[in-house]
């Protein structure tokens, strides 16, 4: 499959890649598995911040978690070279910035496993985690995670 002519169908445009705001690398691979790191939701150049619950809706979280999807697809473009060389997306993790009544976190990390499902086709069915957190770097809405297994790998 050619991600980049299903991206281009899709009309997706993979974001820049963000720089790292601590101590860490973006993409680490290992055994064949590309680990990408927690990525947060820009959407226009800006982060996307607040808290779901509170203010916040399903569907603004929901495209802030899209939003790091595309980030965690441009961050692994940006180390491997092409996506094409995605066997499997694994896993993904997502943690919500929610209050303490929240209780839709799935709903919200929805927005990262439907793009990948999208781009990758059966490939991009993964396993997941979808927790809430009272809080998460810089205030922002979410932040998603990936573990992806490469071809050859």
């Amino acid at each position: 499959m050619n991600i980049d002519a299903k991206l281009a169908e899709l009309g997706i445009i993979l974001p820049a890649p963000a720089a790292p705001v601590a101590a860490y690398v973006p993409v680490v691979i290992a055994g064949g598995l590309a680990h990408v790191s927690g990525q947060l939701p820009f959407v226009g150049g800006q982060l996307v911040k607040g808290r779901l619950g509170e203010s916040v809706t399903v569907a603004e979280g929901y495209a802030a978690a899209r939003a790091c999807g595309l980030m965690i697809l441009a961050q692994l473009k940006a180390k491997i070279g092409s996506l094409d060389l995605v066997d499997q997306v694994v896993k993904l993790g997502g943690f919500v910035n929610s209050a303490a009544d929240f209780i839709d976190q799935p709903k919200v990390v929805n927005g990262a496993s439907e793009l990948m499902a999208q781009v990758f086709g059966d490939a991009g069915v993964h396993a997941r985690s979808a927790v809430g957190v009272p809080t998460l770097p810089l205030g922002v809405v979410v932040e998603v995670d990936a573990i992806f297994a490469l071809r050859g790998g």
